[in-house]
């Protein structure tokens, strides 16, 4: 093709150049590789790790997660309340520090409560302050994310009421989630059939409570007993992991299965290399044309 200005034909040498150029840009961007390049450098072994406050009458804390090593500085949370529970922090693998504070308490004053958690890559886990607030621990789970069976859901019960010290848990015209569950433990995962569900929270002899749920296909819940404000009990259902991809921003994970790790924080910085490396590559091939051009006037 010629170009209908000069009458020349463009350096296609340049072009392809700059289309290869600008295809590896971009493929180095996505976290892919052009064929035949070497394996992408090995991301760090993660492990997840979260935090949930389930002491009924244990006033707002403040929490804090370090590295276990002398000087490492801490991620704090803040003003932790009773039923609160943090998304999954995507965590190196390795021991940590988990400290207890009265909210608002300085850094410097000794906590109520510590433990450690060792993080092992690909597992995840819940810290959970426990119990009352006279005995009250730091206790830590073992969260089994793995995808359920095809066609099923997994659910747990984290009984967190001191009003109800034993429930069982059942589905109205469904599945038995749990029997006898006492206060401060939680359950194994149990398997399910998926949809919406009527559940009957009922202690031994006492006022049976009902909850409404809805569980997906491949997904993965803890199901949250704790005390109402205003007397009786109230649940919340929380996502752990969908199609056993462990969530840490707590939202659904959907296609990749967790296998893929996305930096979006890249994204910028790849969309700006792309945008100069084309207008580099694009200038330099116009002023070859135009030279060429100059040449035949």
């Amino acid at each position: 093709m010629t170009s209908p200005a000069t009458g020349t034909r463009p350096p296609r040498r340049a072009l392809a150049m700059a289309g290869a150029v600008l295809l590896g840009v971009i493929l180095s961007g996505a976290g892919l590789a052009p064929v035949g390049a070497g394996p992408a450098r090995a991301a760090a072994p993660i492990g997840y790790v979260r935090l949930a406050h389930l002491s009924p009458d244990t006033p707002a804390v403040d929490v804090y997660l370090s590295k276990a090593a002398e000087g490492a500085k801490p991620q704090v949370f803040r003003a932790v309340s009773y039923g609160q529970l943090s998304p999954y922090l995507p965590t190196p693998a390795g021991r940590y520090a988990v400290a207890m504070r009265k909210a608002g308490a300085p850094a410097s004053q000794p906590p109520v409560l510590t433990t450690e958690v060792a993080v092992t890559a690909g597992q995840a886990y819940t810290v959970a302050g426990v119990g009352r607030y006279a005995d009250l621990g730091l206790r830590v789970l073992d969260d089994d994310l793995t995808a359920p069976p095809a066609g099923r859901a997994k659910v747990r019960v984290v009984q967190a009421s001191v009003r109800a010290p034993v429930l069982d848990v059942t589905a109205q015209r469904g599945p038995t989630i749990a029997t006898g569950v006492r206060f401060a433990t939680t359950t194994d995962y149990a398997d399910v059939r998926p949809g919406s569900w009527q559940l009957r929270l009922a202690p031994p002899g006492g006022q049976p409570t009902s909850a409404d749920c809805t569980l997906a296909s491949g997904g993965v819940y803890s199901l949250l007993v704790l005390d109402a404000h205003a007397g009786g009990l109230r649940t919340e259902l929380r996502v752990d992991a969908r199609g056993g991809a462990v969530v840490p921003t707590g939202g659904v994970a959907a296609g990749a299965g967790g296998t893929a790790q996305r930096d979006p924080s890249r994204l910028p910085l790849v969309l700006g290399a792309v945008a100069l490396v084309t207008a580099v590559l694009v200038a330099g091939a116009w002023l070859v044309v135009r030279r060429r051009s100059r040449a035949t006037w």
